[in-house]
């Protein structure tokens, strides 16, 4: 493949986030039981860009879950450190974020208030909230209020809207650039929508259209180097944020360094350099977790670098079953290393599922300027 011409592409400067250049203009998403240290360092490895960890519930960490504490881990090297954040009360928000600076945790706060699974929404989180548009300004008033000082940046990201009669990201971005975020982030999609059908770049164009004193990041079915420049190209955002478009392809962020470089894009990996970063994983997780848990943990992601590979069925289900690095070893050793990356392999990936109805708390829709703090919504688990 080759780049895509980026001046008239892009028409960008590099991308600022607060004190901190992100170049090529490139995020990685966080995702739940995905984007742990071992991943993000995978990733790291193939490119520069920002790694976001998977999120953390401000209530959680506020009370110090161990759990929480232990998915607070960031590589030596890793700089900046970007932290996720979930919250729906201004004051837990507020105190969080004061954790953050006081203990030095993280180097850039992200919010969340995209998350469409039903058992956030039912509960006035997620990308239900953005509706209550004096609760969302008052979430981000206190992120950045604690934040400020320290110059740790806080970024937002959010979805079109609940649904196509309740659109929301105009006032989001309007009030999140008014309160001092220092960039914003719309995934082309409604929370009824969640990942189904395709993600509308318009939106982005809009957004960007009148959110102009600070940048506006793009997500949504960025799954090659080329859809991220198409994306620049189409709406003029100031950088793409990628999710699953990255799963069991971590090189994905060396062809995104490539085409904003302007330099050709790589080939695909044959299957024995598939293979070996299927170990490298392998091992990061093991480093990070132990052994027998970083390998089990690694199973949800077989079928994601396996796709479109002539593997047999038997080999796959050893595969999804793999306790141990000598087991992935054995197993390794029996694919074909000259066998070409497949075109099928491109394209939609993870989860897409379907669209349906938002679940939302009785009432939910009567006032968007109540404040009110939503009752129970504040989980106390991490990791979405």
């Amino acid at each position: 493949m080759t780049a895509l011409d980026l001046p008239a592409a892009t028409g960008t400067t590099t991308l600022r986030i607060g004190p901190y250049e992100v170049d090529p203009p490139v995020v990685l998403a966080p995702m739940a039981g995905i984007t742990n240290v071992a991943f993000r360092r995978l990733c790291r490895e193939y490119g520069a860009g920002l790694y976001v960890c998977e999120m953390i519930t401000s209530r959680a960490l506020v009370e110090r879950h161990p759990k929480t504490l232990e998915m607070i881990t960031f590589d030596d090297d890793e700089r900046p450190r970007s932290m996720q954040l979930y919250g729906v009360d201004p004051v837990t928000m507020g105190q969080a974020v004061r954790m953050i600076v006081d203990e030095d945790l993280a180097d850039h706060v992200d919010m969340n208030f995209g998350c469409p699974v039903p058992k956030v929404t039912r509960k006035g989180g997620g990308s239900a909230l953005p509706y209550k548009r004096q609760l969302f300004r008052e979430i981000v008033r206190a992120a950045v209020t604690a934040a400020e000082p320290a110059g740790v940046p806080v970024t937002v990201k959010f979805r079109i809207g609940i649904d196509d009669e309740h659109i929301t990201y105009l006032d989001a971005g309007r009030i999140a650039e008014e309160e001092g975020a220092k960039a914003v982030a719309l995934h082309g999609r409604t929370a009824s929508q969640r990942y189904s059908g395709t993600a509308d770049w318009s939106a982005i164009r809009t957004l960007k259209e009148h959110v102009t004193s600070i940048p506006v990041l793009g997500n949504g079915d960025i799954f090659s180097a080329d859809d991220a420049l198409r994306m620049v190209a189409e709406t003029g955002c100031d950088g793409v944020v990628v999710g699953r478009g990255c799963l069991g392809r971590p090189w994905l962020f060396r062809d995104l360094q490539a085409a904003f470089s302007g330099e050709p894009v790589p080939d695909g990996p044959h299957l024995g350099e598939v293979a070996r970063v299927l170990r490298r994983h392998a091992e990061l997780l093991a480093d990070h977790m132990g052994e027998e848990k970083g390998l089990r943990d690694l199973r949800k992601h077989m079928s994601q670098y396996l796709r479109g590979f002539p593997v047999g069925s038997d080999l796959r289900q050893g595969f999804g079953l793999v306790s141990s690095l000598a087991e992935l070893d054995d197993l390794l050793a029996q694919l074909d290393p000259d066998v070409p990356f497949p075109a099928d392999a491109e394209g939609p990936r993870g989860r897409q599922g379907s669209a349906g109805k938002v679940v939302l708390p009785e009432g939910w829709l009567d006032d968007p300027d109540d404040a009110t703090v939503p009752t129970g919504a504040e989980i106390d688990s991490s990791g979405g």
